[in-house]
C-alpha cells in the first residue's frame, strides 16, 4: 500500500477520530495533536502491515493512547509504557472497534459540528473553526472558500479556539432548542465540507470523493433530526445532484471534464432521483432558500438529457432569484454564464464588468470574460484574460483546465457557442 492510498483514508478518517477524541478529552488542541501523532504511527506501520479493519477506530484509540501518555507525562503521575507496548494493536484492536462501534462514534461528527458553532463565537469564526477542526482543512483552503487572505483566516480560527477554552463550552450535544438556533452554520460547514471536495482545490488531480461522501453523509443526519425543514432537503439535494455527476467528471488522465462534454450515461441515476425527490418536496413548503434555488439549478442540469436540452432561460431566473437572497459577486458570475447562453456574450460581459475588483484573484472570474471577449472577436483582450486566469490557478489542474478551455474556445468561437469553467 502506498503513502498516497494511506493519506486518503486518513483523511476520510478524520472527522470521526478527532470528533471521539474531542469528546474524550474536552480540548481542541489535545484532539488535534493526538490525531496527527496517531497519523505519524500509521504512516509508519501500515505500509508493512496493511490497514487496519476500520481506520477510524485505529486512530482514535492510537490517539486516545497518544494523549493519555501526554497527561501522565505532564503530570508524573505513572511511568509510561515502552514504544512497543503503544504500536502493537494487533490483539487490541478487535476489542476497541466493537467498543467504539457500538458508542457510535461516527455520530459524534455531527456533535462536534454543534459544538464548533455554538453562539458564543461570531457566524464567521464558527465556520472556519469547523472546516479547520471537523475536516481539517488547511488555512489555505479555508481561506479561499472566503476569499480572504491566509493570515486572516489563521488569525480567525485561532481567536475561535481561544474564545471556545475561554468560554468554557460544554463538549456535548446541544438540545433541541440550541440545535435550531445554530441550524444555519451547521448546514453552511456541511456546504463547504462539500465544496471542498467536489472543487479538488487540495492540490490533487482527483475528486477528494471522501469529503463529499462524508458531507452528504452528515446532511442526511441532519435531516433526520430535522425532516420537515425545506432548506435541508435542498441541501441534501443539491449535494446527490451534485455528487451524482463525480464519475464523469475527469477522464482516464485525470483532467476535468466540463459539464457539455460529460458522458451523461455516467452520471449516477439513482442519485439524481433521491435527488429529484428531495428538492421536488422541499419546494411544496412554499419557503425558498438559498440551498434549495442552487438544488433547482443543479435539477435542470441533471434532467437535460444533451447539452442543448438545458433550459438556460429557467437557469438565469433561478439564478436572479439567488441574487436576492443571497447576493454575492460569484453568484452574479454564474449567473452570466446562463445570461451568455439566452443573451449573448455582450450582455454577459456588461453584467461582469462590474464585479472586476471584487473578483480580481478568481480564475474562473477572468476565464468567464475570456470567453465572452472571444465570441465577441476580442482576441488580443480575451488572450490577457486566459493568462490572468491561468496565473491564478489554484493547482496545475486548473490550469492545465484553462489551458484546455483556450484551444475549446477557439473552436467553439468559431460557431458562437462557449463552454464554461464549471463540471
Amino acid at each position: 500500500m502506498d503513502v498516497g492510498d494511506i493519506e486518503r483514508l486518513l483523511m476520510a478518517a478524520r472527522p470521526q477520530a478527532v470528533a471521539a477524541l474531542l469528546r474524550n478529552f474536552r480540548d481542541l488542541d489535545t484532539a488535534e495533536e493526538a490525531f496527527q501523532e496517531a497519523c505519524l504511527r500509521a504512516l509508519k506501520t501500515w505500509p508493512g502491515n496493511g490497514p487496519p479493519r476500520d481506520p477510524a477506530a485505529w486512530l482514535i484509540f492510537v490517539g486516545r493512547n497518544v494523549a493519555l501518555d501526554a497527561l501522565r507525562r505532564k503530570r508524573r503521575e505513572d511511568v509510561l509504557p515502552s514504544e512497543d507496548l503503544l504500536s502493537n494493536l494487533d490483539d487490541a484492536e478487535g476489542e476497541i472497534v466493537q467498543h467504539l462501534d457500538a458508542a457510535h462514534y461516527r455520530d459524534d461528527i455531527l456533535r462536534l459540528l454543534f459544538v464548533c458553532c455554538d453562539p458564543v463565537l461570531p457566524s464567521n469564526q464558527q465556520i472556519a473553526l469547523a472546516l479547520r477542526i471537523v475536516s481539517g482543512l488547511s488555512v489555505k483552503e479555508i481561506a479561499r472558500a472566503f476569499l480572504v487572505g491566509e493570515a486572516a483566516m489563521e488569525q480567525r480560527i485561532t481567536r475561535a479556539k481561544r474564545k471556545i477554552a475561554e468560554s468554557q463550552v460544554p463538549f456535548e450535544a446541544p438540545g433541541a432548542v440550541e440545535r435550531a438556533e445554530r441550524l444555519a452554520a451547521v448546514a453552511t460547514v456541511i456546504y463547504l465540507i462539500f465544496n471542498e471536495g467536489y472543487s479538488a482545490s487540495g492540490g490533487t488531480a482527483h475528486v477528494r470523493a471522501s469529503l463529499c461522501e462524508e458531507a452528504i453523509r452528515l446532511a442526511r443526519l441532519l435531516l433526520r433530526l430535522f425532516p420537515s425543514e425545506p432548506e435541508i432537503m435542498g441541501l441534501t439535494a443539491l449535494l446527490l445532484l451534485q455528487h451524482a455527476r463525480q464519475a464523469a467528471r475527469l477522464d482516464a488522465s485525470g483532467a476535468i471534464v466540463v459539464l457539455e462534454d460529460q458522458d451523461r450515461s455516467l452520471w449516477n441515476a439513482a442519485m439524481i432521483a433521491e435527488g429529484l425527490t428531495l428538492i421536488d418536496k422541499a419546494m411544496r413548503h412554499r419557503r425558498p432558500g438559498v440551498y434549495q434555488v442552487q438544488a433547482a439549478i443543479a435539477a435542470l442540469h441533471a434532467q437535460a438529457k444533451r447539452p442543448e436540452d438545458t433550459d438556460w432561460a429557467q437557469i438565469d431566473r433561478l439564478y436572479e432569484a439567488l441574487e436576492r437572497l443571497q447576493p454575492s459577486p460569484v453568484v452574479t458570475l454564474n449567473r452570466a454564464v446562463a445570461v451568455g447562453k439566452t443573451q449573448g456574450p455582450a450582455a454577459a460581459l456588461a453584467m461582469i464588468e462590474p464585479l472586476a475588483a471584487q473578483l480580481s484573484g478568481y480564475f474562473y472570474f477572468h476565464g468567464v470574460k475570456g470567453a465572452f471577449l472571444m465570441q465577441l472577436g476580442r482576441d488580443a483582450e480575451a488572450r490577457v484574460a486566459f493568462d490572468q486566469a491561468i496565473t491564478r490557478a489554484n493547482t496545475a489542474a486548473e490550469a492545465s483546465h484553462i489551458r484546455a478551455q483556450i484551444d475549446r474556445l477557439i473552436k467553439d468561437s468559431e460557431r458562437g457557442g462557449i463552454a464554461t469553467a464549471r463540471s
